[in-house]
């Protein structure tokens, strides 16, 4: 009999600590970032499509994101500079339609990750990235009746390593804050 309620307890114990796949909700996620503008302000915008998961083991902290953002939404409140954005001066969505970022949770602390650690893919390029999580909170869906996520984080990277070094000869300075809100559904 202990054994058999030994085996119970185990069996429960590893099913609250197994990672969730959770799809992220676009309706509630928008990266944003803040750019340049020859030293006078920063240029703030948002990218409004994006699609993807996040593998997430609350008991340990592990695991993984994959983030596909879709490079036509961007979104800087001013039509003509959405449209270069867009355009084949800079991000020229018809060759490179959209940007991915892939990562691995770390530096947890009671179970909670502090960073994720990955790629940033942008123009055909793939360069190390790493976002800073600010905030991780998951609880039951009050609608859906599911469990869901939501954090904070942002990083930084420089464009021009990306080829993206418009206005670099007036003076813009290539770094890119990112700040990311993102919920996220399990599955």
């Amino acid at each position: 009999m202990k054994s058999l309620l030994l085996i119970t307890a185990l069996l429960a114990f590893a099913a609250q600590a197994a990672p969730v796949t959770y799809e992220i909700d676009p309706a509630h996620t928008y990266p944003s970032f803040e750019a340049d503008h020859m030293g006078m302000s920063y240029w703030r915008g948002k990218l409004n499509k994006n699609a993807g998961t996040i593998v997430y083991d609350k008991a340990t902290g592990a695991g993984s994101v994959d983030v596909k953002m879709d490079l036509a939404s961007i979104d800087f409140g001013l039509d003509a500079m959405n449209s270069w954005a867009t355009g084949k001066e800079f991000f020229n969505v018809a060759q490179n339609p959209s940007a991915t970022f892939k990562g691995h949770f770390d530096g947890a602390k009671a179970g909670v990750p502090t960073q994720v650690v990955g790629e940033l893919t942008l123009n055909g390029k793939t360069r190390p990235m790493t976002l800073a999580i600010h905030q991780l909170k998951c609880m039951p869906h009050p609608m859906y009746k599911r469990d869901f996520c939501g954090a904070d984080a942002s990083g930084s990277f420089n464009r021009d390593e990306f080829g993206l070094g418009a206005g670099k000869e007036w003076g813009f300075k290539m770094d890119v804050n990112l700040r990311i809100q993102v919920e996220a559904v399990a599955k």
